[in-house]
């Protein structure tokens, strides 16, 4: 069983930044074999890729609208990823969920919803302007 654990959102305004926490448990395995997500969903419409790590943490992919103002990274000792949120937009309010896929795939970045297999509770970011 795994369980990832989001944190970190809030209220802020537009231009601060925030970052996100998704803390991964579980009784089996360990955080290294997966690959990581972070989706978002504002309201009325689908959840979105927004950022990809690779099991291996040396790929990453992001979506064209927070690239280049968003950074996925994560601490294997801390059991824990994160999304690193810089130059805020009214545009990136949403619920932002972590998702995590055990891969044997080391370099693989994975984008799609179905990709992933465990997924967070979510955290919202609100940005005002």
């Amino acid at each position: 069983q795994v369980q990832l654990v989001e944190s970190g959102g809030g209220l802020v305004q537009a231009g601060d930044s925030l970052r996100l926490s998704c803390t991964f448990s579980s009784s089996r395995r360990t955080f290294s074999p997966y690959a990581i997500g972070w989706f978002r969903q504002a309201p009325g419409q689908d959840r979105l890729f927004v950022a990809g790590l690779s099991r291996s943490g040396g790929s990453t992919d992001y979506s064209d609208s927070v690239k280049g103002r968003f950074t996925i990274s994560r601490d294997l000792d801390k059991n824990t990823a994160y999304l690193q949120m810089d130059s805020l937009e009214p545009e990136d309010t949403a619920v932002y969920y972590c998702a995590a896929k055990s891969t044997i795939y080391a370099t693989t970045v994975l984008t799609g919803r179905d990709n992933y297999d465990y997924w967070g509770q979510g955290t919202q970011v609100t940005v005002s302007s």
